[in-house]
């Protein structure tokens, strides 16, 4: 009789294969073109610091909505900035939930009126699970996450990445919401010395993000070109954008080194961030990305 040969251990007889991210985890754009997302800056609501009514937050809110989408943006990210000073979005120092409510109503509001648009979710300081459950419960596509990999010391204190939590709280919602993750994130330093193309290869690698960001040193503040190119070069296939800075005086030399872009205060009257969005601005922006 011929004796046969266990099978237990079969399967190393196939090659293991690590950080392959041939196709991306989630394309939350189509790679194209170069892409323009406006931001809402939600002001303070009832509740916060500084807030008034919910009615002079929505208004602003929506306000600024309808500019950016009449205006040639090719997608829309909300964030309760004007929620200051911001909680960590922590088991321990939790987001309070009337400041995620009004992220879903809001971004529920973008998508059904503005369903050609890619809708994203902010939850500041860094809440990404709530907001992976706003984006569920509104139909947005994807969230920006400050810290998903690493380290930082911000005004809220030491932010640590919660990447396996994040990831593994898409997938039970349904997995379809893209992670645009920042590197050497704005307001903030790292807590050891990293290097912009280590961290975003890093960032893809190990902490499967769609897609990252990159910003200057505060809101508003450009980009260093030379940070910029070095993340483009250890993101591997993911698409880099970035995340503060970006004017009309500088838009031809810094999208020439990457995949598009996040643009909220060069949008605003005058350019200064608190202004409502001024329709003229984006219009002439938005050229650079067609």
């Amino acid at each position: 009789m011929k004796q046969l040969k266990p099978k237990l251990f079969a399967h190393r007889l196939t090659p293991f294969r690590t950080n392959t991210r041939e196709p991306l985890v989630i394309q939350i754009f189509e790679p194209t073109k170069k892409r323009i997302i406006g931001v809402i800056h939600v002001p303070a609501l009832p509740g916060d610091a500084l807030g008034t009514t919910r009615k002079a937050a929505f208004d602003a809110a929506l306000r600024d909505l309808d500019a950016l989408a009449d205006s040639g943006v090719d997608g829309i990210i909300i964030e309760n900035f004007g929620s200051v000073p911001f909680h960590k979005g922590t088991p321990s120092d939790p987001t309070p939930p009337h400041q995620i409510s009004a992220l879903a109503v809001l971004a529920n509001i973008a998508k059904e009126g503005f369903p050609e648009l890619k809708i994203g979710i902010n939850c500041l300081r860094n809440d990404a699970k709530s907001a992976l459950g706003a984006a569920s419960a509104s139909g947005a596509d994807f969230i920006r996450v400050n810290v998903h990999a690493s380290s930082f010391v911000t005004d809220q204190g030491i932010i640590e990445s919660d990447a396996a939590n994040t990831l593994t709280y898409r997938k039970l919602l349904g997995g379809n919401i893209g992670i645009m993750a920042d590197i050497l994130v704005k307001h903030s330093v790292p807590l050891g010395e990293t290097d912009p193309a280590r961290a975003a290869e890093e960032c893809v690698g190990r902490g499967l993000a769609d897609a990252l960001i990159v910003s200057g040193h505060g809101t508003g503040a450009p980009v260093s070109l030379d940070v910029l190119r070095a993340a483009k070069s250890g993101a591997a296939s993911a698409p880099v954008l970035i995340g503060s800075g970006l004017t009309l005086e500088n838009a031809a030399e810094l999208l020439a080194e990457c995949d598009g872009a996040i643009v909220g205060t060069a949008l605003k009257v005058d350019g200064i961030t608190r202004n409502p969005v001024d329709p003229a601005r984006v219009k002439a922006l938005a050229a650079f990305f067609r």
